[in-house]
């Protein structure tokens, strides 16, 4: 039992309250008062001792209800106060504090949600809007210029779709994780080449929210050449090509991503890693770049992507989704120059028993 607990604040009141009953008692019988006149004081004493102890635990627990009520009408901004008290009562404080600083987070990820998503939804719409209002009024013929224009903004809308689907699954918990054991240079080799095929044939367009860049080189560095490793190859597929899309988007022109692969310390483990040439992201940034709509990495120099890419800024959230569903690491490594993001996979895991 701690020292100031409520327990032992009411273990003292009840103490107390007894030692002034004895001592009034012993006044009474040496001074021959009668004994009604000690009971009296006896019970008044008592009551403001009991009252005095009474306020300071019924003073917070008021507040606190006060301040839950608000919590529930959507009231996040106000806090109880005595927190720092050294009993079960500024305990309770501090789990409601951290309660309403937990919604409060909540509320403002889904108002920027809302507010961001509306956005992504709204550009594509208009323009896609725009180009058939022109073909409807005959300000330009339906050629094939036109419905590229048209369906690149299609298409943007369906990968939109799809990346607000992949998040609800997050939220929801409802993607297994189907691990098998793969040959990692052929694996990699592919989502590489799918890269570079999505870039060339989204070239003709703009604002596709993934990288139109072609003069980007991708390189693919995997060591030994056999190496083998143990994971989701779809959720991998994921981690990567959102990695080569954020570093192609803020490479330099004729810049080079470089994608290493090498084993890590445990059976089929997998330690990955995807370079670029660009600006870097600022120490101060680091630890937010995997956060749901960030887009705090300003391109400066040569980079051609830039904050406002047309990207959701959900490419980064979803890699570090799919890398903590394997139960591995994803972060900003130190890098001379660029931007290095290393990823390490556990591997096969271990056996219980």
């Amino acid at each position: 039992m701690r020292a100031f607990s409520i327990k032992a604040k009411l273990g003292t009141l009840v103490v107390v309250s007894v030692f002034i009953t004895t001592g009034l008692l012993m006044v009474a019988l040496r001074t021959k008062t009668e004994l009604r006149f000690i009971t009296v004081f006896s019970v008044i004493a008592t009551l403001l001792i009991t009252q005095f102890v009474a306020h300071g635990l019924t003073a917070p627990l008021d507040e606190m209800n006060t301040v839950a009520k608000g919590i529930s009408h959507g009231e996040y901004t106000r806090r109880v106060s005595g927190a720092d008290r050294r009993d079960e009562l500024g305990d309770l404080a501090s789990t409601i504090n951290r309660m309403a600083d937990d919604l409060e987070d909540v509320d403002r990820h889904r108002k920027e949600l809302v507010a961001n998503v509306s956005h992504e939804l709204r550009t594509p719409i208009a323009a896609l809007r725009a180009v058939l209002e022109n073909v409807v009024d005959g300000v330009s013929a339906a050629d094939p210029e036109t419905m590229r224009t048209a369906l690149s903004q299609t298409e943007r809308l369906g990968r939109l779709v799809e990346t607000l689907l992949d998040l609800s699954r997050i939220d929801n918990g409802v993607v297994p994780l189907k691990a098998s054991r793969f040959e990692v240079w052929p694996y990699l080799s592919g989502v590489l080449k799918e890269a570079n095929l999505a870039a060339a044939q989204r070239g003709l367009s703009s604002g596709s929210g993934l990288h139109t860049r072609t003069d980007v080189h991708l390189h693919l560095d995997v060591s030994p050449p056999e190496l083998t490793a143990y994971a989701d190859a779809e959720r991998l597929h994921q981690v990567v090509a959102n990695l080569i899309d954020n570093a192609v988007k803020h490479s330099p022109p004729h810049g080079r991503v470089t994608v290493r692969a090498r084993r890590g310390g445990s059976p089929e483990s997998l330690d990955l890693e995807v370079r670029d040439e660009g600006p870097g992201i600022p120490e101060e940034e680091r630890s937010r770049v995997f956060e749901r709509f960030n887009r705090g990495r300003i391109t400066s120099g040569g980079g051609q992507g830039g904050g406002n890419d047309g990207g959701t800024g959900l490419g980064l959230a979803i890699a570090r989704w799919a890398v903590d569903l394997h139960g591995g690491r994803i972060g900003v490594a130190e890098s001379a120059r660029g931007c290095r993001i290393r990823v390490t996979l556990p591997g096969v895991p271990r056996q219980r028993g």
